[in-house]
């Protein structure tokens, strides 16, 4: 199966980054085509305008939206969005990795969410949630903190984690139709033990091939053929 890695982070030698690297090597190993959208090391844009489109629909008023519907009617997107929209629909599983920066996930990706899973592409009028285009598909964000565990639980200072990232779980990804399972979640990877970080990563590897196996099993047949096309001290 294909599984799209989508990567926030600007520095390759951080624990996000081990996630991301940790993914590739497993998902390989176990024979999935993987494809990484490393947004930063790409230069992805995160700001939308009419730079996201070759076709107008109006040219006296720009309706984002709008603009959205006709480039998916008419093949109107630029060439950094028709190459990210391509890599999403070939996939069977679309993985997210990233820190939680201010309580969320980077504008970087929030930015990506925005220009490629555009109206008419990604999501249109009675097809969000269960009848979402992508429903079948997989899709699992793996998450780092600089805060421990015991901040992101009930009583904690930020609130249960289950409630920093229900935009990004359920108004984002749940939103496509994918199926979603429990983030995971490293928790303060800057400050445990080199012993734990290893842990994480291990926990790590078994949640994204689960992730892609039960997207193979469960992806609807016309939709599977089509997608068949060490721990040392980090940052967060």
């Amino acid at each position: 199966m294909s599984v799209l890695i989508v990567y926030a982070h600007p520095e390759p030698s951080s624990f996000t980054g081990a996630l991301k690297d940790t993914a590739v090597r497993v998902l390989t190993q176990a024979g999935h085509d993987v494809e990484v959208s490393d947004l930063y090391g790409e230069q992805f844009n995160p700001v939308a305008g009419r730079h996201d489109f070759t076709t107008v629909a109006n040219p006296q008023r720009f309706h984002y939206q709008a603009e959205q519907a006709h480039a998916s009617a008419s093949h109107g997107f630029s060439a950094e969005l028709a190459r990210e929209q391509r890599r999403v629909e070939h996939s069977s599983a679309v993985i997210l990795v990233f820190p939680l920066w201010w309580g969320g996930v980077p504008a970087i990706l929030k930015g990506w969410f925005e220009r490629v899973l555009a109206y008419g592409f990604a999501y249109e009028d009675g097809m969000r949630y269960e009848t979402g285009f992508f429903r079948g598909r997989g899709g699992l964000m793996g998450a780092v903190t600089g805060g421990t565990r015991e901040r992101f639980s009930e009583g904690g200072a930020y609130g249960t984690i289950a409630q920093v990232l229900w935009p990004t779980q359920h108004c984002m990804i749940e939103y496509l139709g994918l199926d979603t399972p429990e983030p995971f979640v490293a928790y303060a990877a800057p400050r445990v033990s080199p012993r734990q970080r290893e842990e994480y990563l291990r926990q790590w590897a078994d949640r994204v091939l689960h992730c892609a196996g039960t997207a193979a099993r469960q992806l609807p047949e016309p939709l599977r053929a089509k997608a068949g096309t060490s721990a040392t001290t980090w940052s967060s």
